[in-house]
């Protein structure tokens, strides 16, 4: 099969388009002939070397795929060989070929092609487990989600939407906030030139938000703690700006009971990221049917040109997802 390898940690070039043995489904898993492969942050990380794929992971970068089915392995009901799935997945998505857990599968909407579907899985996984698992957003709350632009930014707005939140975001570009701002229930905030702090302060009062999604870290903690309503949930999914995050309040984490949690998905067992797949099939999903959520593409390249996918978000001029699409017919 052909698939993109990382051929040494450094910048976009080391990614490189290989031929690898074409995987074999074992027990609970599946083989998916990959049609399109979403690209994400953490595959950069991986890239850099700063995220190494857990132990028994494929070292070929790529978090999510859309696919059919070509394979089964044993103790697999569904999904069967000619079913089309998106999936969650360890690594391996930049390939023609790649292994997932049954588990981790959904049924392909039927209102999405195979380039929507393949944005879903980890963006949609990761924001349910933290404004639904552990933030507990409810409708009335108020939230600020960072990057709001990005693919899990634009992901956890409308879940957020779906919740009947009120909803805050940051965006670096006016073009940005101006898209943004146009979205239900949205109020976008400049953070080049505005204080979010002070934004969201002032628009609820002097109260803070309830539930905070933050991928930026670094300065930012600092600043969301100041954000913060009483009883606020502090989510933390990255760390852009760095790992290490100076003049913390402490007091005020006390007083205003703030409750901080961080989590990544990709060595989580099976079990934990299979209860995230049938909440999603069950509560998300029709959402998706219906054309009330959805992925929003910012652009899409063949996988031959992975390396040109990440050099733009690496500019985060992107609005919205990055894909691969794969020449990979339905009976290969």
């Amino acid at each position: 099969m052909h698939a993109i390898a990382i051929a040494g940690y450094g910048g976009p070039d080391r990614l490189q388009l290989t031929q690898r043995p074409r995987p074999s489904p074992g027990p609970g898993e599946v083989l998916i002939a990959v049609h399109a492969a979403g690209v994400n942050r953490p595959d950069i990380l991986q890239r850099q070397g700063q995220y190494p794929p857990p132990p028994g992971a494929s070292d070929i970068p790529g978090l999510e795929v859309a696919g059919v089915v070509a394979a089964t392995g044993p103790g697999v009901p569904w999904p069967v060989p000619g079913d089309r799935v998106a999936a969650l997945v360890t690594g391996g998505g930049y390939a023609t070929h790649c292994i997932a857990e049954a588990a981790l599968c959904l049924p392909m909407p039927a209102s999405m092609d195979m380039t929507r579907a393949a944005a879903i899985p980890e963006n949609w996984f990761t924001v349910w487990a933290h404004l639904v698992l552990f933030a507990g957003l409810r409708a009335g709350e108020s939230v600020l989600i960072h990057g709001g632009s990005s693919g899990i930014g634009l992901a956890a707005i409308q879940l957020a939407q779906a919740r009947g939140a009120r909803i805050f975001t940051t965006a670096g570009t006016s073009d940005k906030v101006a898209r943004l701002n146009r979205m239900p229930s949205v109020t976008a905030i400049p953070y080049r030139e505005q204080d979010f702090v002070e934004v969201v302060q002032d628009a609820t009062g002097g109260r803070g938000v309830d539930v905070i999604l933050d991928m930026v870290g670094g300065r930012y903690l600092a600043r969301n703690i100041a954000a913060a309503a009483p009883d606020c949930r502090i989510a933390l999914i990255a760390a852009i700006d760095g790992l290490v995050a100076d003049g913390i309040r402490i007091d005020r984490i006390m007083t205003h009971r703030i409750t901080i949690s961080g989590n990544t998905l990709r060595d989580k067992p099976i079990a934990y990221k299979g209860a995230i797949a049938a909440a999603l099939r069950e509560m998300a999903w029709p959402l998706f049917e219906q054309g009330a959520a959805g992925p929003i593409i910012d652009r899409t390249y063949p996988l031959a040109q992975a390396a040109e996918a990440h050099k733009r978000m690496e500019t985060s001029a992107h609005f919205g997802k990055l894909v691969l699409t794969i020449d990979n017919p339905v009976d290969d």
